[in-house]
């Protein structure tokens, strides 16, 4: 694809906030009219999130508190991989720590989050799923497990009750269950 769009000259960068591994920050560019502009950017790690299915056709979902929206809502298992893990490990394990199932694992794609973002997310489908052991939460979870049907895995992700709506989606392509 020819394209006549540059990449833009990156002048300065300087942290403004940092916590619990994720930072604001200020990146100071010269724009192709010779203008300079400020953005802020949400500097994050890599995360992974995964579409986990059942032998029987369940969607394991969590529900739970998040602060952003201020909203319970149901998510996809995932997190943020640690730096020496590999994406599927990370997500094996968050998996069974957030759910107690076990599952085939299988890569789908890596998205960026969004334009004023870092963070790469992998996607990833498990299927045949089946319940190992009890969840596991980290401290800062509280979490209920869900298991619920294709269609009302559809209908969640349309009804803006979700997070992760891209990776469901994404997911869902790839199972040809669209």
């Amino acid at each position: 694809m020819d394209t006549k769009i540059r990449k833009w000259q990156e002048i300065s960068r300087e942290i403004v906030f940092e916590k619990y591994g994720r930072k604001i920050e200020r990146a100071n560019y010269k724009l192709p009219d010779n203008k300079v502009s400020d953005f802020y950017i949400k500097s994050e790690g890599i995360a992974a999130g995964i579409l986990a299915i059942t032998k029987d056709n369940k969607v394991i979902v969590v529900e739970e508190f998040r602060p952003g929206p201020n909203e319970v809502l149901l998510e996809m298992p995932g997190g943020f991989v640690d730096p020496n893990e590999k994406p599927e490990d990370t997500i094996a394990r968050e998996l069974l720590e957030e759910t107690g199932y076990k599952g085939n694992v299988q890569f789908v794609t890596r998205t960026l989050d969004d334009a004023y973002s870092t963070m790469d997310r992998y996607c990833f489908v498990a299927t045949d799923c089946e319940k190992v052991s009890e969840p596991k939460p980290s401290d800062k979870e509280f979490v209920e497990v869900k298991l619920i049907s294709i269609e009302e895995f559809r209908q969640n992700l349309k009804s803006g009750r979700m997070t992760d709506v891209e990776v469901g989606y994404l997911c869902l392509d790839y199972l040809n269950l669209l």
